[in-house]
């Protein structure tokens, strides 16, 4: 296998990794469909929340990989949900499925051997496909943190869990 083989397995590995910590499905698995809108006492998100903007700002990095007509969002305001719950009972599920698909299409993309992943992201101002890879798995690994953090706090997470 060639390094730039090597290099595309290890980033489509990456944006689902849960080797070293633990991964957005087991994350979002489970999750009481009474504490997807609480936020923690002390704590600023509850679960929908970092779902949602999970979910928003992994959209719009691959939005701005592939869409020639990629229009810059208004942070923060267009990557956080506007409520700490879900707007409807099928909003968890949706979500998740949604995160989920656009991952497999960050995959794809990272798999993709006519894609320069040092070549600038032709809607940018020098910004990677590697870089954008790299930040998307980044930004995941750290809210996926936070979303178990809040699920411990609220009683919601086995510790038999990772």
């Amino acid at each position: 296998m060639s390094s730039e083989n090597d290099l595309r397995t290890h980033l489509a590995r990456l944006l689902d990794w849960s080797e070293a910590h633990v991964g957005f499905d087991a994350a979002v698995d489970g999750v009481p469909a009474e504490l997807r809108g609480v936020r923690p006492q002390g704590l600023p998100w509850s679960p929908w929340e970092l779902l949602e903007h999970l979910r928003l700002v992994q959209r719009d990095i691959l939005e701005f990989c592939v869409e020639s007509g990629y229009a810059e969002k208004s942070w923060p305001q267009e990557f956080w949900p506007k409520t700490p719950a879900p707007p409807a009972a099928a909003a968890w599920e949706e979500s998740v499925a949604a995160f989920r698909a656009d991952r497999e299409r960050l995959k794809r993309l990272a798999a993709d051997p006519g894609v320069d992943l040092f070549a600038a992201v032709p809607q940018g101002n020098g910004q990677t496909f590697l870089r954008e890879l790299l930040l998307a798995a980044d930004h995941a690994a750290y809210h996926v943190g936070e979303l178990v953090s809040v699920r411990r706090v609220l009683g919601a997470w086995n510790p038999g869990d990772r």
